[in-house]
């Protein structure tokens, strides 16, 4: 998975948050797309233990259950390790 650009990684949680049915805020406007964001972006043949991202969701979700329903969708070489719950405004 070194080899995924950043674009194709942001493609990839998008699908596999779809898949798993998680209820992800859409932005409003002429292009919607979910509001997702990974904290930096890694140069093409990086690898990384510890990426951050911020997703915000629609509905209160258990952080245990968001974790366990995308990792079941995620593909091998990508696991989400926790998730928290932080207030968005």
């Amino acid at each position: 998975m070194k080899f995924i650009s950043h674009l194709d990684l942001m493609r990839l949680f998008v699908r596999a948050m779809r898949r798993a049915r998680i209820p992800v805020k859409i932005t409003e406007g002429f292009n919607p797309h979910p509001k997702f964001s990974i904290a930096r972006a890694l140069k093409l043949g990086l690898e990384s233990e510890n990426e951050e991202a911020c997703i915000v969701i629609k509905e209160l979700m258990d952080p245990g259950q968001f974790v366990l329903k995308l990792n079941r969708e995620l593909p091998e070489g990508i696991l989400v390790k926790s998730a928290k719950l932080t207030q968005h405004l």
